[in-house]
């Protein structure tokens, strides 16, 4: 947290090859920092952090509007084109502890594509670096980004329709995480307008878990 009438919220994004991660963290901070293209290979091979300017209307604090702030770990997908398993966990779990080991990290975002069916053994690998990035208590501190929901949308999904089709891997890692996932469009035009609510439901999962922030980054 910042100043009385500042709050600061950490976010890291996590996940497969060409899911959108990228993309999805340029949404959330409304900017371009991050690197985000069409590509048959992974595209990231580093952690960045990307800060977002102050946002208005969207928290109170004793009684007062605060401003929010943003920020997001970009990190390379796992598993990667390039770098091994080990690799890529090493890798982030120092951007960790070098970005979020003082004021600790909100929630991890699991980026997961709304278009293409959650497998059993596709999910496993990212949910286990989550495990051993978090820790124990990982489910306190992980929502769900199914991204491309336009996609889903176009093909005649609402999101009840969607989760009530979706694959038993996908509807048990969201009991698991008590229901935290937003869908996200990955138009433009439209990620710009959804912004807002998107905030909003990333500070009512944080405000859920009482604003609880997990401090276990060190270089272990």
């Amino acid at each position: 947290m910042a100043g009385s009438n500042e709050m600061t919220i950490n976010l890291v994004v996590l996940g497969k090859t060409q899911t959108g991660k990228s993309a999805a963290g340029n949404s959330l901070l409304g900017s371009a920092d991050f690197e985000s293209r069409l590509c048959p290979s992974s595209v990231t091979t580093r952690c960045s952090l990307g800060r977002s300017g102050c946002i208005l209307g969207l928290t109170r604090r004793n009684g007062s509007e605060s401003a929010l702030r943003v920020r997001v770990l970009d990190t390379p997908s796992y598993p990667h084109s390039a770098l091994s398993k080990e690799q890529v966990r090493d890798t982030v779990r120092a951007a960790l502890a070098q970005h979020f080991g003082e004021e600790g990290l909100h929630l991890a975002l699991l980026v997961l594509r709304a278009d293409l069916p959650v497998c059993p053994d596709e999910s496993d690998d990212t949910v286990q670096l989550i495990q051993e990035l978090l820790g124990p208590t990982w489910k306190d501190f992980t929502a769900v980004l199914l991204t491309h929901a336009d996609k889903a949308e176009e093909a005649g999904y609402s999101e009840e329709t969607y989760l009530h089709s979706a694959s038993s891997t996908l509807l048990s890692l969201l009991r698991s995480i008590q229901h935290k996932y937003i869908f996200l469009d990955n138009h433009n035009s439209i990620i710009k307008q959804e912004r807002n609510i998107v905030l909003r439901k990333l500070l009512n999962f944080i405000r859920k878990n009482n604003y609880q922030v997990l401090l276990k980054h060190s270089k272990e």
